[in-house]
């Protein structure tokens, strides 16, 4: 038995209708997925030597929350304070280098071999992964995380300073950017953040 003209017009007004409503639901999933996360802060690839073996780049931050700190062991202060701290919160919240990574980034090339930074961070807790790079590697990690450093003191003075962004790097289990906690900042504020980072 055929359809009748006029049924056949409302079958296909429907099919017509099913169509665009499917069609408009597709652009909306396109318009306001998500925006893929860059791994670090701003997706900036780099390479460096890590302490623990092997070279270390922005992939590795992919699969286990980290907390991402740039410094140099010559530090008088904020460094060993930093180093410190984010020991002190992984055991306060009972967590292991497995749950969560600390990762130190000198920012001093010039004077921190592998070595160095080896026996400096492991002073603090052996599971700390320090990274080493050239000059040139050292400046892409930093704008990697949109870090700043820089000499301070008299020219050729083999104990300069180095001014250096001070803020420990959130970063999340997929590599991307969570957040920072502030040299200084409360300490509970911070462990609050951290926990939050890992039950994320």
């Amino acid at each position: 038995m055929s359809q009748s003209p006029k049924s056949l017009r409302r079958f296909r007004i429907a099919l017509w209708s099913l169509v665009v409503v499917v069609a408009f639901a597709a652009t909306m999933l396109y318009l306001f997925r998500p925006p893929a996360r860059p791994l670090g802060l701003t997706g900036r690839e780099f390479a460096l030597e890590s302490t623990q073996g092997g070279s270390f780049t922005q992939n590795d931050l992919r699969g286990t929350p980290s907390l991402v700190f740039f410094g140099y062991t010559f530090c008088p202060d904020v460094c060993p304070t930093t180093l410190a701290e984010t020991t002190a919160w992984r055991q306060q919240l009972g967590l292991s280098p497995e749950d969560l990574r600390i990762i130190f980034v000198t920012v001093d090339p010039e004077r921190d071999t592998l070595e160095t930074v080896k026996g400096y961070v492991e002073g603090y807790d052996p599971s700390i992964i320090g990274l080493v790079g050239s000059p040139e590697a050292t400046e892409d990690a930093k704008a990697a995380f949109g870090v700043f450093s820089e000499k301070s003191g008299e020219p050729n003075d083999p104990y300069y300073l180095v001014d250096h962004t001070a803020s420990t790097f959130l970063i999340n289990a997929d590599g991307s950017f969570d957040g920072t906690v502030a040299y200084g900042e409360a300490a509970e504020t911070a462990v609050a953040k951290v926990k939050r980072l890992v039950e994320d």
